[in-house]
């Protein structure tokens, strides 16, 4: 294919060396006419192993040059690749103007081509910043003739050759057949499976997979820092951590949904805060998990209060299913809340309502919901009946059927992800989707 990409900074480099070495020809477009006639030499304007190998083959095969020229680039080619900087700017939000500029530039160059033109934006921007794009360019050619996807990238630097050719997926955010199309003709070559998503998603995707890492990074240290002060190596400590794939390194725990809970978390996380603390290690990502857990629990209540409805049920006490354990369940604090406010609860949680409670489990919920044996139903019917609110605390299959044969007239909150896709004809709400 034929691809002209706006901005050789590290990405748009890395991008251009590789695609020309899957044989697809590429016109490189910057402002920086130094850069440019470096290029055309066949000399990497930046430092990447193996960058320079590949863009000398580039050029002497032809399938690589650069350009000052916008309006020549596009015209020479099918597929126009953003990837120009998005820089912070006062308050930490991104400069786009750059991003903006250049979309401008390519409607322009496209309105006098007058032939169909994809754009592939792969610069890092906020969700939504694709719909505008795709509105000015509009504007512009007042034709339907571009269609748009953004198509993260996921490079490091010192591995971006091996990262192209091997990424975990490659995404494709659009609403466009015709872009998706083309982009997935482009990427035949990388062996990974295509993910196509909305655009908003595709965007919000990419600033995610940042922060998550940037996070490992911080609660390693801030691991490696308590361990210290126990006279522990951190890094034995980790080593270990992560050999585990079915839960540390893994997709559990990894959803959206309604707070953790029970025995062991809120306990020894509380425990390791209060040794750091004792020992003066400042730890304030791991100090702020409480605080964000806790934050579910009142954006719940928020919700259900705002319905303005009276009769709740409420599908789960335990702190998870199949299990009577009541320790620290975020159905506890939530209900305690409730009634507090005013609200006639119904309880249905089938491992609580035939379990007989005894020692600290009954002592903990005594102590919240002291009545809270007058609050549980034996069965989905009790719970539904004069009910106008359903709240599920559980995801099992036997809720999402009880939800899906209830009468359309009761609302349903949805806190853990019972339904993938909002039910018809249901007044529907998710927690955090």
């Amino acid at each position: 294919m034929k691809i002209s990409i706006f901005g050789l900074g590290y990405v748009g480099m890395v991008t251009a060396a590789c695609f020309a070495k899957d044989g697809h020809h590429v016109i490189g477009v910057d402002v920086n006419k130094n850069k440019v006639d470096l290029i055309n030499q066949g000399e990497s304007p930046i430092i990447e192993p193996g960058l320079e190998d590949l863009l000398k083959k580039g050029v002497q095969s032809g399938q690589i040059k650069a350009s000052v020229d916008s309006e020549v680039a596009v015209m020479e080619t099918e597929i126009s690749l953003i990837s120009v900087g998005t820089p912070p700017i006062e308050q930490g939000q991104p400069d786009l103007s750059y991003v903006l500029d250049v979309c401008k530039e390519i409607a322009i160059a496209v309105e006098k081509k007058g032939t169909s033109h994809v754009v592939m934006l792969r610069s890092t921007v906020p969700p939504g910043t694709l719909e505008h794009c795709h509105s000015l360019m509009q504007e512009v050619t007042k034709k339907d003739l571009i269609s748009t996807a953004f198509n993260p990238e996921f490079l490091r630097e010192g591995t971006a050759i091996k990262d192209f050719d091997y990424p975990p997926y490659t995404i494709i955010g659009t609403e466009s057949k015709v872009a998706e199309q083309a982009l997935r003709q482009l990427y035949q070559k990388v062996k990974a499976p295509i993910v196509v998503v909305e655009p908003a998603v595709a965007e919000m995707i990419k600033y995610v997979a940042n922060t998550w890492h940037a996070t490992k990074v911080s609660f390693a240290n801030e691991i490696g820092r308590v361990s210290k002060a126990f006279g522990i190596d951190g890094r034995e400590v980790m080593n270990v951590i992560v050999q585990d794939d079915k839960l540390n390194i893994s997709s559990v725990y990894m959803r959206p949904g309604f707070a953790y809970g029970g025995s062991c978390l809120p306990k020894d996380l509380g425990a390791l805060l209060y040794y750091a603390r004792s020992k003066n290690v400042f730890a304030p990502l791991i100090n702020a998990v409480p605080a964000t857990n806790n934050l579910q629990i009142n954006l719940a209540v928020e919700k259900i209060l705002k319905t303005k409805v009276r009769n709740i049920a409420i599908l789960g006490l335990a702190f998870k299913p199949n299990t009577d354990d009541l320790r620290e369940s975020p159905s506890v604090y939530l209900i305690k809340r409730l009634l507090g406010e005013g609200c006639q609860i119904k309880i249905y949680d089938p491992a609580v309502y035939k379990a007989n409670l005894i020692g600290t489990n009954l002592n903990y919920i005594q102590q919240n919901i002291p009545h809270f044996q007058n609050l549980l139903v034996g069965s989905f019917e009790e719970a539904f009946t004069d009910t106008e609110l359903a709240v599920a605390t559980h995801n099992t299959p036997k809720v999402f059927q009880a939800l899906e044969q209830a009468s359309p007239k009761i609302k349903i909150l949805d806190l853990v992800g019972v339904f993938s896709d909002p039910p018809k004809n249901r007044e529907y709400e998710g927690l955090a989707w």
